[in-house]
């Protein structure tokens, strides 16, 4: 009898209902690929609980392999179980899978040199539960001021594009001078009239060429750049890769991995450009002879604190213990800033939003007021 991966899922209970947030935090697949995160975190928990149950690998895919409902997921695993029986590691047949990242290559290949495979998978089960629980909590955070900025769009949308054409022509015909402020809404709105179906046009082709801009590597480092320089936010999105960032090292260098080969290793998995750029420097100071702390001591982007434990990691040969708590301060640190984000945002949107529409109603009355005198006279 075959397994259900359900079972064993580290997910929350299935029985909540489906909510917009639920459908945010999915893996879509035709905008990311179709081994995500959060389906690695399946893969390696039910993987995990199988091989510490005593079960041999090929046996634990086989199990996997009849658990598994969809049919596209069904054949991933069907084709590393294959590999498998012919003859091929476990890590070699990982690293044929392009979805697979170095990270998780040798990870596993250290895991079977040392005779510790089912840790490592429980490692990266771990590692990756963490990730997809900071990308969910992002997500809680946002979901609700995304909407209300959503429906505000909307709102002051429909505004300029049919309540201020109404009170241009009642302006025109009566030949009112109009204030600077009301001649800019109009001018908006006006270009709305004009290009609103080119502006749309242009939207939807920016979504559905997402997937294409974004393996540009030039368009990354730039996009990662301005997203590290927003007020707040630039903070919290280091915080998240800081907190994935120290995870690896203290995985890795527990597993006894090398300083410099966990710096690199690490450098492949992550996927924040200024932080990736960084970790290859810092690599090839290392390889100059450079201590740990000293290499990045010359990036900005890792902070003080975190440059004043690793010197002490590196004196009392503690790099594992370290690391490890260096996570748990971002993690904390990430779960803080996101409940503080969420209770900022929603006022202030809604401040914003009032502030929009407060304009375009003064811009509109105002002529109103001439139009009265004129008529009055």
């Amino acid at each position: 009898m075959g397994i259900k991966l359900d079972q064993i899922s580290p997910s929350k209970p299935r029985e909540r209902s489906r909510s917009l947030t639920d459908f945010l935090q999915q893996d879509i697949n035709w905008l990311t690929p179709g081994f995500g995160s959060k389906k690695k975190e399946t893969f390696y928990t039910s993987l995990s609980v199988l091989l510490k149950a005593g079960i041999p690998l090929k046996d634990a895919l086989g199990m996997m392999v009849e658990g598994v409902a969809k049919k596209k997921d069904k054949a991933f695993y069907t084709d590393l179980l294959t590999a498998l029986v012919s003859g091929k590691s476990f890590s070699e047949v990982i690293r044929a899978q392009e979805v697979f990242t170095e990270y998780e290559y040798q990870s596993i290949h250290i895991g079977e040199e040392a005779g510790t495979l089912p840790e490592v998978i429980d490692e990266l089960a771990a590692f990756f539960q963490r990730k997809n629980e900071q990308r969910r909590n992002l997500v809680n955070v946002l979901t609700y001021p995304v909407i209300i900025l959503a429906t505000a769009f909307l709102v002051i949308l429909f505004m300029l594009r049919m309540v201020v054409p109404m009170f241009q022509d009642i302006f025109r015909q009566n030949q009112v001078e109009l204030p600077w402020i009301t001649r800019v809404v109009v001018r908006i709105s006006g270009l709305l009239e004009s290009y609103g179906l080119w502006i749309l046009l242009a939207l939807l082709l920016a979504l559905i060429g997402r997937r294409w801009i974004t393996k540009n590597a030039n368009y990354r480092r730039w996009r990662d750049r301005m997203l590290l320089k927003l007020p707040y936010m630039g903070r919290l999105i280091k915080s998240v890769y800081m907190a994935q960032f120290t995870r690896a090292i203290g995985l890795l260098t527990r597993s006894k991995v090398p300083v410099l080969n966990s710096i690199h290793l690490a450098g492949k998995m992550i996927e924040f450009t200024p932080l990736k750029e960084a970790l290859d420097r810092v690599s090839d100071r290392i390889l100059r002879g450079a201590d740990l702390s000293e290499a990045l001591s010359e990036h900005p982007i890792f902070d003080k604190k975190m440059i004043a434990l690793v010197k002490v990691a590196e004196e009392t040969n503690q790099t594992a213990y370290i690391f490890e708590r260096l996570h748990e301060q971002y993690s904390i640190e990430v779960q803080q800033r996101s409940k503080l984000l969420s209770t900022l945002l929603e006022p202030l949107i809604i401040l914003i939003v009032g502030v929009v529409v407060g304009l375009i109603l003064i811009a509109m009355y105002l002529p109103m007021f001439k139009l009265g005198s004129v008529l009055g006279g």
